[in-house]
């Protein structure tokens, strides 16, 4: 048998294989040879690498702080009202740009979501959120009550308080259940868009026979009555949101149910939310340049502490712990719970949303933000963002209910005497509109987590296959 050798080519050949090193060895060997020059570069190019991708958080919160910065600069002046109002112009444009595009992406995002879901799948989505609404809603009034019985703000008060010059019959309860039903129904569309129900009150005055007399000389005897309040049909500025987003699932499940016969129109609508996030992406980048002006109008417009009193001062800083505690405790909490995942790491990818929430004071004006972070920041499924968010702006309410238990234990506490509340600061509603919005995302989270089989089965083969693919 013949025995190989290498020749002198195959020698030469061998003597020119380099030996590639390791990535992570290559980079060790290359900060020794330079001194660090290579790793601080790369630092470098990693930090700039944040920043463009986070560019929007940045500039915004930097707007936050110069707009507090120029409130509190320009607070010595003693702006009048219209130096003021032109102040916040840039901002008051930015909310009209909001509620511009709120309306179409409610509609087509949900007409959308609901036409393209299993509806087995949806009821129990469904389910689950609205338990995870009731829970939250329950704990945010515990923690309220909680906190005023323990720092009790209203039982201070020694002296006759301002009245607020005479008061106004509430709204009774069954009036106020009765008209969330009737926005559930609105009967004019196109009026939902810019008004929605709410019982008003009118003083009565009946002349006449009290019921129940008996005439015994067969001649009436006229009498004057007059009756405390009656309730009457009114409405009030602004969009019907409930009648909305009820009219949209139930439109968006009929148009489900037509299959291929509703295919062109669940196109167009797709195609609508497509071209309104679109937009939304475009106009978005000015709201830095609105919240800095609104910040800035509200703070020089903040009363001074002193004339606030101590009670009210005690009793905007209850609220604001307990919207602080609800927000960096209680809801992050439930999401770990549930997901077993970083809640923390998940609301770094909110900070536009929260910080426009801040700014607009608005839940609704966020809502085209808040899709925007939870779709593309948290890849978050359609299904259950465009159903969910809408949803949330409207009847999850955290930040209300812990604001009015904590107003009722206050009142109480003053023994029923009226405090002008529109002296307080506007931090407060700032903060329990960014616990609303903060609720909706993490409620999304917790929502699609217990519903990742569900919505595993309801999405076609060939999206299965290319998200498996994706993973692997």
């Amino acid at each position: 048998m013949k025995e190989m050798r290498p020749s002198s080519n195959d020698l030469s050949a061998l003597d020119s294989v380099v030996v590639t090193e390791p990535q992570e060895t290559q980079i060790y060997h290359n900060c020794n040879k330079t001194s660090g020059h290579v790793c601080s570069s790369q630092t470098g190019s990693n930090i700039m690498a944040f920043l463009k991708r986070n560019a929007f958080v940045v500039v915004t919160m930097t707007a936050v702080a110069f707009g507090i910065g120029l409130g509190f600069a320009l607070r010595p002046i003693n702006m009048s009202a219209t130096d003021i109002k032109y102040l916040t112009f840039p901002g008051e444009l930015l909310i009209r740009i909001l509620q511009m595009v709120m309306l179409p992406l409610i509609i087509s995002s949900l007409i959308t979501g609901m036409s393209s879901v299993d509806r087995k799948a949806y009821g129990r989505i469904g389910l689950r959120a609205f338990s995870y609404y009731m829970v939250t809603t329950f704990i945010a009034a515990f923690t309220g009550i909680a906190l005023a019985v323990t720092i009790q703000p209203g039982s201070s008060t020694r002296t006759t308080l301002v009245s607020s010059g005479g008061k106004v019959k509430a709204m009774r309860n069954m009036d106020a259940f009765l008209d969330l039903i009737r926005n559930m129904i609105p009967s004019n569309l196109v009026e939902a868009c810019f008004r929605r129900f709410k019982t008003a009150y009118s003083r009565s005055v009946t002349t006449g026979n009290h019921p129940g007399d008996i005439s015994f000389t067969g001649a009436s005897e006229n009498r004057t009555f007059i009756d405390d309040t009656v309730p009457v049909p009114g409405t009030s500025d602004g969009v019907n949101i409930l009648g909305l987003l009820v009219f949209s699932v139930a439109f968006g499940l009929i148009l489900g149910s037509l299959g291929p016969q509703g295919k062109p129109l669940r196109d167009f609508f797709d195609c609508l939310n497509e071209a309104i996030l679109h937009l939304v992406n475009i106009v978005i980048w000015y709201s830095p340049v609105g919240i800095l002006f609104l910040l800035a109008g509200q703070i020089v417009k903040m009363t001074d502490t002193g004339e606030i009193g101590r009670d009210v001062a005690m009793y905007t800083l209850t609220v604001i712990i307990g919207l602080l505690i609800h927000s960096f405790f209680t809801l992050p909490l439930i999401y770990f719970v549930v997901t077993r995942k970083n809640p923390f790491r998940f609301m770094s990818g909110l900070l536009q949303a929260l910080t426009t929430a801040f700014g607009t004071s608005s839940s609704s004006a966020t809502l085209p933000v808040t899709l925007r972070c939870m779709e593309e920041n948290h890849s978050m499924d359609k299904q259950v963002t465009r159903f969910m968010l809408p949803t949330g702006a409207t009847m999850n309410m955290d930040g209300a209910a812990l604001y009015e238990a904590v107003a009722a234990l206050f009142i109480a506490q003053v023994n029923n005497m009226d405090f002008n509340l529109g002296q307080i600061i506007v931090l407060r509603d700032r903060l329990r509109t960014a616990t609303n919005v903060l609720g909706d995302c993490i409620g999304v989270g917790v929502v699609q987590h217990l519903s990742r089989c569900e919505l595993q089965s309801s999405r076609p083969v060939g999206q299965r296959l290319v998200e498996e693919s994706l993973q692997l």
